[in-house]
């Protein structure tokens, strides 16, 4: 799938207050989703040794689904298209690892 179908699809699926015009909801579910990751992280390292088992990869999973959606909803509101952001993104990339800026 790619990324400018699954913003159009998931967009469907948004109902917040003043849809088409607010970015601070989703920013605010997106910061919310991240933090439960880290959350989910902290209680690998306390509860599992640090071991990464594969019921807390299903948690995980569906956390960056969640944190998947959120960006989704905030390009959308921002005008963006996420293949164009992902594009962009992976361009800034390169051009650091050609000065050999990667660490």
């Amino acid at each position: 799938m790619m990324f400018s179908d699954y913003q159009q699809q998931s967009r469907k699926t948004a109902i917040y207050p003043d849809l088409g015009n607010n970015i601070v909801y989703p920013t605010l579910g997106l910061v919310g989703e991240a933090g439960e990751i880290a959350e989910k992280i902290k209680k690998m390292l306390r509860d599992d040794a640090g071991e990464l088992t594969e019921e807390r990869k299903e948690l995980l999973k569906k956390e960056l689904g969640d944190v998947l959606w959120y960006i989704a909803q905030l390009c959308t509101e921002m005008g963006f298209d996420m293949d164009d952001v992902a594009t962009h993104y992976l361009d800034k990339l390169f051009s650091r690892m050609d000065r050999g800026k990667l660490k």
